[in-house]
């Protein structure tokens, strides 16, 4: 586990620098910071030489997506190397694991391991245009952006527009939102109607089942009741304090106090659902290593059934800032083609939710991973002014 002043990169730590600044700070979008996160890197065995000729071949398959040679990579390298000596190193690379061959003498590809070291060590990461950046700004101050919903749409469609992927965010989880109110409405027989709502003008309907009916007085005199107990505060929290009531004595507590309470804690008892919006799925037919028929309705299904996303997305709401994984890190055989690259945004100083861009391996991280960062923080102040 990283100490909580580090950053989390799929087992990997940076210096906290990368998430901790906030939008009220006073530096540029576009400052180069993760230049001194990416110094923390501890330095891999590979002589600088190596690292050079593996940079390279990254790089020029992030822009191809085509194997690469050893002319190629002399060309461009900088080295003053042969062409031989390039193979060789070449050779010593995919013995060590960071490249393969796909054909016999098609050039070669990173493996994930040579995604790995390439992210952690070898990455410069590029300011955000600022084209980009307006656009990510501008898109969440739009007039007809009013609800919390509309803001985690207005998300995901600007990390798939700009990124050109499928963009992901959880819904806020209510275990982290404040409740702003509660109303009991008779419903027909021995059924009540629970009004919830929270933060972000979040309203969540709930249907209990009670021993006797309720008039409307006395469910109104029940909401009264729990709104001065429980507003404010989080669902656990929430349920803290109802177990404290319902410890009191009966002396102390009257019958319509004991039923609001115990309405109160069926009401809270059904467990925090987790979902997430997507958009931008069709984007990843546009990736020739994706576009297999096979694979892309694996992925579609799993979009669409959303139970490995959801504990993958989990991952990293548990993190300390951004996370990046690559291929089969993810430990789901689907996404053994994908990179997700992720980060949590947060209400009121909490993280309550992860926002993430899926796209091949070979995606250029140097550009996906401020979008995700900066999307976080812009999502996180928006949904702050929403509430």
């Amino acid at each position: 586990m990283c100490d909580k002043s580090l950053t989390l990169f799929a087992g990997r730590c940076y210096g906290d620098d990368w998430h901790s600044i906030g939008l009220s700070a006073k530096r540029s979008w576009t400052e180069p910071f993760w230049v001194r996160m990416m110094s923390t890197t501890t330095p891999h065995a590979l002589g600088e030489r190596a690292q050079i000729i593996l940079k390279t071949l990254i790089d020029r398959f992030i822009r191809e997506g085509e194997p690469v040679g050893s002319r190629t990579i002399a060309r461009e390298s900088g080295l003053d190397l042969s062409p031989a000596s390039i193979r060789n190193a070449l050779l010593d690379l995919e013995e060590q694991g960071f490249l393969q061959s796909p054909h016999a003498s098609a050039g070669r590809v990173p493996t994930v391991r040579g995604y790995r070291l390439f992210v952690d060590s070898l990455l410069t990461v590029q300011p955000l245009e600022s084209a980009q950046l307006a656009l990510l700004e501008q898109g969440f101050v739009a007039d007809e952006i009013v609800t919390r919903q509309q803001v985690i749409d207005t998300a995901s469609r600007l990390l798939s527009g700009i990124t050109r992927m499928a963009g992901v965010v959880t819904l806020p989880r209510r275990e982290q939102l404040g409740l702003r109110h509660i109303e009991f409405l008779p419903l027909s027989g021995h059924q009540v109607l629970a009004v919830l709502v929270f933060e972000g003008q979040e309203v969540q309907n709930r249907i209990l089942k009670v021993e006797r009916p309720f008039s409307a007085s006395e469910l109104q005199q029940a909401s009264n009741y729990l709104n001065t107990l429980f507003v404010g505060k989080g669902i656990q929290q929430v349920r803290d304090a109802i177990v404290d009531e319902m410890r009191r004595t009966r002396a102390d507590m009257d019958e319509l106090m004991r039923a609001a309470v115990e309405l109160a804690s069926v009401v809270f008892d059904a467990p925090d659902e987790a979902d997430y919006v997507i958009a931008g799925q069709s984007n990843l037919m546009d990736f020739k290593e994706l576009s297999h028929v096979e694979k892309l309705r694996a992925l579609f299904d799993a979009f669409t059934a959303k139970r490995e996303m959801l504990h993958l997305l989990d991952q990293a709401l548990q993190g300390e800032g951004a996370q990046i994984f690559i291929g089969e890190e993810s430990g789901y055989r689907v996404l053994d083609d994908c990179s997700v690259v992720t980060a949590p945004y947060r209400v009121n100083g909490q993280v309550v939710g992860v926002l993430a861009v899926i796209g091949p391996t070979r995606m250029a991280y140097q550009r996906v991973i401020p979008i995700v960062d900066i999307t976080a923080r812009l999502l996180g102040s928006a949904l702050n002014l929403s509430n």
